[in-house]
C-alpha cells in the first residue's frame, strides 16, 4: 500500500490578529502593530523546501494588501493560494452579505496577486457551526470549490463535535474537509496542529498521527501558523493568564517538531491530497 499523504496548511495571520488577542488588539490598530507576518513564513519557506514539501497557504487578504511580495512569493515556490477571509473576522460576526462581501475581496485580491485560481476557503477560528451553515452557500457563490472550516471537536472558543470528521459534499459543488481528529472510544481528540501541537510533547503528536493512519487509513490535515515560529515577538500586555498560556507555550520547540513532522510524514497541498473530491482546479 502507497504510503498515506497528508495536507500540510499553513493559516498566514500574524501574531496581533490572532482572534483570542481581539480585544487588545483591534483591526483599527493593526497598522500601527510591527508586521511580522514575513519572519515565521520565511523559516516555514525554508523548511518546506528543505524537505521538498508543497503546502496550502490560508491567506488573508489584509496580509496580501500590505505583504503582497510576500504572498507573491510564496505563489513563485509553488505552493497553493487559498483564503483566510479579509479581516479574520469570525464568520459569527458577520451578517451574510458581510461574509459574502469579506470572501469576495479577499479572493479577488489574491487571485490577482498571484494568477493563480483559488478554490480553498478556511474560516477564521473555525467559525462556522449550526447557527451559521448559510455561509456555505456564500462560499460556492465567489467560487471556492472547497472548505477547511470545521473541527469536529468541543472546545471552548470553536468546534462542532457532532459534524463529520471526513470530507463530505457540504452542499451541491462544495467539499468541507474538516480538520484531524483521532477517536478514541466515544471522544474525539484533536491532532491538526495548532496549539496543541505546541502543548504536547512531539513524540505524542508523532504517535497520534500514526495511529489516525492505521485506524482510518485515510490522509490528515495539519495546520499552524507563521507566528509560531517566531519566538521574538511581543508579549501582549492585557491578556488573562490561559491565553497567554496557549498563544506562547513553547515557541522554541516550533521549528525542531516542524522539521521532524516534515521527515516522519508525507506532505503536500490540499488541492493535490483532496483533489479526487474536487470538480477541477490544478493539481
Amino acid at each position: 500500500m502507497k504510503p498515506l499523504v497528508n495536507a500540510m496548511t499553513v493559516d498566514l495571520e500574524d501574531y496581533f490578529q490572532v482572534s483570542a488577542l481581539s480585544q487588545q488588539c483591534p483591526a483599527s490598530t493593526w497598522h500601527q502593530q510591527q508586521l511580522r507576518v514575513e519572519i515565521g513564513t520565511n523559516i516555514l519557506l525554508e523548511l518546506f523546501e528543505q524537505h521538498q514539501v508543497k503546502a496550502t497557504f490560508f491567506i488573508l487578504g489584509w496580509i496580501a494588501d500590505n505583504a503582497p511580495h510576500l504572498v507573491k512569493r510564496i505563489a513563485e515556490q509553488g505552493h497553493e493560494i487559498a483564503c483566510h477571509g479579509q479581516g479574520h473576522q469570525r464568520v459569527s460576526q458577520l451578517t451574510p452579505t458581510q461574509f459574502y462581501q469579506d470572501i469576495y475581496q479577499a479572493k479577488s485580491t489574491l487571485e490577482q496577486l498571484t494568477g493563480q485560481a483559488v478554490i480553498g476557503y478556511r474560516a477564521p477560528s473555525f467559525s462556522i457551526d449550526d447557527n451559521n451553515r448559510w455561509a456555505f452557500e456564500n462560499m460556492r457563490r465567489v467560487g471556492f470549490e472547497y472548505s477547511s472550516s470545521t473541527y469536529p471537536i468541543k472546545h471552548d472558543h470553536y468546534g462542532v463535535p457532532d459534524w463529520p470528521r471526513f470530507p463530505y459534499e457540504v452542499i451541491d459543488g462544495l467539499i468541507e474537509i474538516p480538520l484531524t481528529t483521532l477517536k478514541l472510544g466515544a471522544k474525539s481528540y484533536p491532532i491538526a496542529g495548532g496549539g496543541y501541537f505546541r502543548l504536547v510533547p512531539y513524540a505524542l503528536s508523532r504517535w497520534a498521527i500514526k495511529r489516525y493512519h492505521t485506524k482510518e487509513q485515510r490522509s490528515g490535515v495539519f495546520y499552524l501558523h507563521p507566528w509560531e515560529l517566531d519566538v521574538e515577538q511581543p508579549i501582549v500586555q492585557g491578556i488573562d493568564l490561559k491565553t497567554r498560556f496557549r498563544h506562547y507555550v513553547n515557541l522554541k520547540q516550533v521549528q525542531p517538531r516542524m522539521n521532524r513532522l516534515l521527515s516522519d510524514f508525507n506532505w503536500s497541498t490540499m488541492q493535490d491530497v483532496y483533489g479526487e473530491y474536487l470538480t477541477k482546479g490544478q493539481k
